[in-house]
């Protein structure tokens, strides 16, 4: 069996939602997910870890034992997630030119020059 690329791939809307319930609210058991997303989705449990340890294999989720139970984490801050998910993109769309990626979200209105005048002031700052 070949091993594919998983990390290249973006997150789905479930494996994100499982993301935000780990990222606001800290470790949670796969049942404690199950309650926290099931306004919007509905899942059975077998659903739930399954997307868990596909996120886990992707690298996005880490778990630890309590007695017989996993409590899963997330891995990676939300920070991290978005800053690679935004380079897949501008990867995809811009052949890797963040130039060409900000000056398109300018032109279709997205980021305001006043919002580029400030990243660009902390840009700056770093330096």
């Amino acid at each position: 069996m070949t091993k594919r690329n998983t990390t290249s791939h973006p997150l789905t809307t479930l494996q994100q939602a499982i993301l935000n319930v780990l990222w606001t609210g800290g470790p949670a058991t796969a049942e404690t997910i199950r309650e926290r997303i099931a306004t919007k989705h509905p899942l059975k449990d077998s659903t739930i870890r399954t997307l868990l340890r596909r996120l886990e294999a992707r690298g996005f989720v880490t778990h630890a034992l309590d007695g017989k139970v996993f409590v899963y984490a997330a891995k990676a801050p939300a920070q991290s997630v978005a800053a690679r998910a935004v380079r897949q993109i501008i990867e995809r769309f811009w052949s890797g030119s963040v130039e060409q990626f900000l000056t398109g979200m300018v032109d279709e209105k997205v980021l305001s020059a006043a919002e580029l005048k400030r990243l660009a002031e902390k840009v700056q700052g770093k330096k």
